[in-house]
């Protein structure tokens, strides 16, 4: 897997992880609604950890460094 989330990209994913998390909780967000949110806050939390998005890819986007 070549890395194409750049640092900028990862550090949005995670604070959209972090509010979509802390309003989940809160009970502000609740239902399927919330758990979507949720869901998709996670995969966007994991993309972020490994530095890969597999949409990034079949899109032809990268916002990594060029090496």
């Amino acid at each position: 897997m070549k890395k194409n989330v750049g640092k900028i990209d990862r550090i949005i994913r995670l604070v959209v992880l972090a509010v979509v998390a802390i309003l989940y909780f809160k009970g502000i967000i609740t239902g399927t609604v919330g758990m979507v949110l949720l869901a998709v806050g996670v995969v966007l939390g994991l993309t972020a950890s490994i530095s890969f998005c597999p949409l990034y890819t079949i899109f032809g986007i990268n916002s990594s460094k060029k090496e």
